[in-house]
């Protein structure tokens, strides 16, 4: 297996560069002979070699998606998600997210089950992979990563020795992602020597889609109406530049819509609307003086009036008949699309957990966590902490198919990124510092809105606050 420098050498010695995304895709591949073909086939003039640059994995899109209605919704409809019915739910659920991720590992690599690698000794010190679901990650005494790995065949602990150069991507293993390790066994069969993590990832040669006709979205999040410390002045001023822009056509809402009532201790405290339907019918009489030929999309998030688990289902009919007839409700997460466009909405309540666990996640950086969510294809990787998940027999929150557009919120803080051709938008809220986020040291970024054009992907930040 080709390390990095060695790829990043052969590629100096013919006089080029090369992105790190085409040496983490080369590794990948496991092919010696990948380099030498990648440089033959690209192009003379071509200086830096990125995904996009290389013929053989360049991505074949007849740019065309055929639509009923220039809006869509994919995934999430209103009534779509389902309760929990048994104990069994969950042996589907994690079967289901098991099959799904690591068929995607498992298209670009050979693995072999646990249960054969480590029942005969033909194996070991031989270089193989594996794909599993992260049990437990801990550090040992000496600095090493040790997971335990398993698949529906076996269990097998993996270590991941401190002083390899990608040592980091395995201190970023959190607990329930399925991911493929590529290693060699131990002389006595009882421990895996993990040399390189395969995610599921999005593929290097995603390309986005681009609508063909002239069309604008404006995505937001974490509205709050019914908070003191909601900003009805920079909404006003929001308002009255949707209000100007004719172009704009599509307005996206990932949750939070209201404030909510006993979301937290001592809530009622920081309330200026103690009801919850004077909440919703608020929030409607904002939405109504909006211009009218808006598309809205609302999901729901965690201070809405809706259960806790995720996936989260629509607003019920009581508070939905408070909404102006061009809005839209779906679940979270769900899929729309604007003109071709596929953007994913989710809240982002994973993200508190996703911070938790990777060394060196901050709320101050949304983007990256939607970056790692993107390299797990999951919204939601690890279950049992501070977001709660319904389990069905199909994992919802599996990143699949990859969209165009990311959209999160829940962090209160703006965040844009571009991970392999998808962008990612954390929305910032319309709601000032509270007083748990004081506490907590988090400094959110009110008052933003991100305008998209819907033929470049191109996002540009208004300020309204």
């Amino acid at each position: 297996m080709l390390e990095p420098a060695e790829i990043v050498q052969r590629f100096l010695l013919a006089k080029r560069q090369v992105h790190p995304e085409v040496v983490a895709w080369i590794r990948e591949q496991n092919d010696p002979g990948l380099v030498d073909r990648i440089l033959r086939e690209t192009p003379d003039d071509v200086v830096v070699v990125s995904r996009g640059a290389i013929p053989s994995i360049r991505p074949e899109r007849d740019g065309v998606r055929f639509l009923a209605d220039p809006l869509e919704v994919l995934e999430g409809a209103a009534g779509s998600s389902s309760p929990v019915t048994s104990i069994q739910d969950y042996v589907h659920y994690f079967r289901d997210r098991y099959t799904r991720l690591g068929g995607l590992v498992r298209s670009r690599v050979h693995a072999m089950p646990i249960e054969a690698l480590v029942r005969t000794s033909r194996y070991r010190q031989q270089e193989c992979t594996i794909i599993g679901m992260v049990v437990e990650a801990r550090a040992t005494a000496k600095g090493h990563r040790l997971i335990q790995f398993e698949d529906p065949t076996g269990v097998i602990p993996v270590l991941f020795n401190k002083n390899r150069p990608d040592f980091d991507d395995a201190e970023r293993l959190v607990p329930d992602e399925v991911a493929g390790v590529r290693g060699k066994l131990s002389d006595e069969g009882s421990l895996f020597y993990g040399e390189q993590i395969l995610r599921p990832d999005v593929p290097v040669n995603h390309a986005p889609f681009l609508s063909k006709e002239p069309g604008k979205a404006v995505l937001i999040s974490d509205v709050h109406v019914g908070s003191d410390t909601f900003l009805p002045d920079a909404w006003s001023r929001f308002a009255d530049w949707l209000d100007e822009s004719d172009e704009i056509g599509y307005l996206l809402i990932a949750g939070d819509l209201v404030d909510g009532i006993g979301v937290y201790p001592g809530q009622e405290r920081e309330l200026v609307i103690s009801n919850i339907d004077e909440q919703y019918a608020e929030f409607g009489r904002m939405l109504e003086d909006l211009p009218s030929r808006l598309r809205i999309v609302a999901a729901p998030g965690n201070h809405d009036v809706v259960r806790g688990a995720e996936p989260q289902p629509a607003l019920p009919e009581r508070f939905a008949a408070h909404l102006p007839g061009n809005c839209t409700l779906v679940e979270n997460p769900a899929v729309v699309s604007l003109q071709g466009v596929h953007v994913l909405m989710y809240h982002g309540r994973a993200m508190d957990d996703l911070i938790s666990l990777i060394p060196g996640a901050s709320y101050d950086r949304p983007g990256e966590m939607m970056e790692e969510m993107l390299r797990r294809r999951h919204l939601a990787p690890s279950y049992g902490r501070r977001t709660p998940i319904a389990a069905a027999k199909t994992d919802r929150l599996l990143i699949d198919p990859v969209p165009e557009v990311l959209l999160t919120g829940h962090v209160h803080i703006l965040g844009l990124c571009q991970y392999r051709g998808v962008l990612g938008v954390n929305a910032g809220a319309w709601q000032s510092q509270t007083a748990f986020q004081k506490q907590m040291n988090v400094n959110p970024t009110p008052g933003r809105a991100v305008a998209l054009d819907l033929r470049t992907l191109v996002p540009e930040v208004h300020d309204f606050s």
